[in-house]
């Protein structure tokens, strides 16, 4: 593995030819390599080439029957993974990639069942990131990079090389550092299956930016047949229990925990229903009231307390403009499993 210090950051990737070599030569031998996206850290490995894909899986401890998203270099890269692509898909590709845009399409022969679980569909995007595009072109024709977040499944998502190499360590063959992700929440994913758009993950593109390029309405999924990358009830979460409360019950919940000698992190993006008296087992961190930067902090709020020694997060549930969409599925999703001091869900 290449020491974290010796990689260099993606503004200066001119200076980095030999670091994005090394890479796509460990990539075309089998290894994985994680690698910076403007949305977060991915976990890559080629393809084509079944054996490396199972290593994703088995360093990320992933179930077999849940699907990778393949990185591609370009627009015109498409048509060699998958079969036919529709009109609308390309207006978004067009319009989008690079880009935090996933789409979900009818696979070709190239794309095996391990990549997509098994099923008929395969998603794919274009990175918005110098360092992984210079790596998807390192790897030349007919080669792209299936990966997925590099981190163990369900856990929180990286949004630097730090957060890679903290959650899993040596296991990975090289991680390249291009600092932190621009955006921070995964892409936003539209599937084609059935013909019709329809969004099964949300992310920094919205509905209606999705609308304005299609010229015609689009659905958000609350449940489709097409299993996707984050759709699962449980996921994002960290190793500390968290759970979202609007403002009028969280600092509710916060004392009553503490009352019970438990450390509490409140994060707010508000002041609504704070306290005045100040209470030791209770700490507060304020995020940005607007979206786009509570966006790109939020993973890395979540690894910074995660590290630190409380025993329950607490986070304002966000307002419920659609401009907010994508941070209140991940966070919904990361409180899945939250229980009281009964063992009971509050």
């Amino acid at each position: 593995m290449y020491p974290l210090q010796d990689l260099k950051q993606s503004n200066q990737f001119p200076d980095q030819p030999e670091q994005i070599a090394a890479a796509a030569r460990i990539i075309r031998e089998g290894g994985t390599v994680a690698f910076p996206t403007e949305t977060v850290y991915g976990l890559g490995a080629d393809t084509t080439n079944p054996a490396a894909i199972r290593k994703i899986y088995e360093i990320k401890q992933r179930p077999c029957d849940h699907p990778l998203i393949v990185h591609i270099a370009s627009v015109s890269d498409l048509a060699h993974w998958v079969e036919a692509v529709p009109a609308a898909a390309y207006d978004l590709a067009n319009h989008f990639w690079p880009g935090p845009l996933t789409l979900i399409l009818q696979r070709s022969h190239r794309i095996s069942d391990c990549i997509t679980g098994g099923q008929s569909t395969v998603g794919l995007r274009v990175p918005a990131h110098p360092t992984a595009l210079a790596l998807l072109e390192a790897l030349g024709p007919e080669k792209a990079l299936a990966a997925p977040s590099a981190n163990r499944f369900g856990r929180i998502s990286p949004t630097s090389a730090m957060h890679v190499h903290q959650e899993l360590g040596s296991s990975v063959d090289m991680i390249l550092d291009g600092g932190s992700c621009e955006v921070g929440l995964e892409s936003t994913i539209v599937s084609f299956h059935a013909h019709e758009p329809l969004i099964l993950r949300p992310g920094k593109i919205t509905p209606a930016e999705l609308e304005n390029v299609l010229g015609r309405s689009i659905a958000v999924s609350t449940r489709s047949t097409i299993r996707s990358s984050g759709s699962l009830p449980s996921h994002y979460a960290p190793s500390i229990p968290l759970g979202l409360f609007p403002a009028t019950e969280l600092w509710q919940k916060a004392i009553a925990l503490s009352a019970q000698n438990f450390r509490v992190l409140v994060l707010t993006w508000s002041d609504t229903g704070r306290p005045q008296a100040a209470n030791r087992s209770i700490e507060q961190f304020g995020m940005p009231a607007d979206p786009i930067q509570y966006g790109k902090q939020l993973y890395a709020t979540l690894h910074r307390f995660d590290q630190a020694s409380f025993d329950y997060f607490l986070v304002e549930t966000p307002p419920s403009h659609v401009q907010w969409l994508a941070i209140s599925d991940r966070l919904q999703r990361a409180s899945f499993h939250f229980t009281g001091d009964q063992g009971e869900k509050l």
